[in-house]
């Protein structure tokens, strides 16, 4: 059965445990059109501050996307799959280049996956995230 709560709500161990491990995801961003853009990426999740983070180039298609959203940014969805078991993190993404940012960025993700190549174009979608939708 799916579930939908907020963050602020609680979550499972098993939620904490899928979102703090490497694990393949994919985030959804609207095009200008409104078809959806989905790529793979690396998610971190901060379930106190209901923040995900993905770093990327600010070249980047998912960057460029959420950019053109316009200033109150743009709605996205992040979401993971192991076995029979799933999450999605919806929320409002906004692009971040601020230096302390994307190192704070950088350093979760290397905690989490691995160290990032070099990249001085580097910056970090934030989602505020504001619904939780899956079975773990």
């Amino acid at each position: 059965m799916t579930s939908r709560r907020s963050l602020a709500d609680g979550v499972s161990d098993r939620f904490v445990e899928l979102w703090s491990e490497r694990r393949p995801c994919t985030l959804v961003t609207p095009r200008r059109d409104g078809t959806p853009h989905a790529v793979p990426v690396g998610v971190t999740v901060d379930v106190g501050e209901r923040i995900a983070r993905v770093i990327c180039s600010a070249g980047s298609q998912k960057a460029r996307n959420v950019v053109a959203a316009g200033p109150g940014g743009a709605r996205v969805a992040v979401s993971l799959v192991e076995g029979r078991t799933w999450s999605t993190l919806e929320g409002v993404a906004f692009v971040r280049d601020d230096p302390a940012v994307v190192h704070d960025a950088e350093r979760r993700y290397a905690a989490e996956y691995k160290e990032p190549r070099v990249n001085p174009q580097r910056v970090v979608l934030e989602i505020a995230v504001d619904r939780v939708l899956g079975n773990a």
